[in-house]
C-alpha cells in the first residue's frame, strides 16, 4: 500500500476565490502607512503566499522562515525545529505570518512567539487551512481560509514526504495498492 491524492477537498477556483477574499479583510485592517512584510512559512505555505501577495493591494515585502515539525510523517511530531529565520529585522515592522496549515496549534505557536521576540509593531496571522478538530493548544489566527476535517492532505504546497506540492487543489491523501 502506499498514499496517493485520493480526492479533492478544495478545489483550484475556490481556493483563489478565498485567497482574494482574504486579501480584501488583510488590506480593510492594514491601515499602516508602512510596507507589510509577509513571512511565508517554507515549504508548504510559498504558494499560497504568493497568490495572497499578487492579491493584496498594499505595498509590501517578502520575507521566509522554515521549520520542520512532521519529517516524512502524517503526524506532527510535536517538536518544532526552526531550520531557516528569517533575515530581516522585524523590530517595528507591521508582519503577517503565513502559514499553510494549523492543526495541533504546536508549531504556529512556537512561530508565534519566535516572532515576536524579534518586537514587531504588529504580527497577523493568515491561514489557508485550520484542521480545528487536532488543536491541542489554542492559537490566534486573524485570517483563515477554511476549516476542514482530521483528513491529511496534500496539493496547493503540502506535501507527504516531499511530493505533491504542485498539486493545484486540496487533495486526502490515501491508501492506494500499487
Amino acid at each position: 500500500m502506499s498514499l496517493r491524492p485520493e480526492r479533492v477537498l478544495i478545489d483550484r477556483a475556490t481556493i483563489q476565490a478565498k485567497v482574494a477574499e482574504m486579501a480584501r479583510a488583510i488590506e480593510a485592517r492594514h491601515r499602516h502607512p508602512e510596507p507589510l512584510l509577509v513571512v511565508s512559512v517554507l515549504r508548504g505555505a510559498v504558494i499560497f503566499a504568493a497568490d495572497l501577495m499578487r492579491e493584496l493591494n498594499l505595498a509590501l515585502s517578502v520575507e521566509f522562515v522554515a521549520v520542520e515539525s512532521y519529517g516524512s510523517s502524517t503526524r506532527s511530531s510535536g517538536a518544532v525545529n526552526i531550520t531557516r529565520d528569517v533575515t530581516e529585522d522585524l523590530d517595528g515592522r507591521h508582519v503577517l505570518l503565513v502559514e499553510d496549515i494549523v492543526d495541533t496549534g504546536l508549531t504556529l505557536r512556537y512561530l508565534i512567539s519566535h516572532l515576536k521576540g524579534k518586537n514587531p509593531a504588529s504580527l497577523e496571522v493568515a491561514v489557508l487551512l485550520d484542521k480545528v478538530a487536532r488543536r491541542q493548544i489554542e492559537v490566534k489566527v486573524d485570517y483563515t481560509g477554511f476549516v476542514i476535517p482530521d483528513a491529511f492532505v496534500v496539493g496547493y504546497g503540502l506535501d507527504y514526504a516531499g511530493l505533491y506540492r504542485n498539486l493545484p487543489d486540496v487533495m486526502v491523501l490515501g491508501e492506494s495498492a500499487s
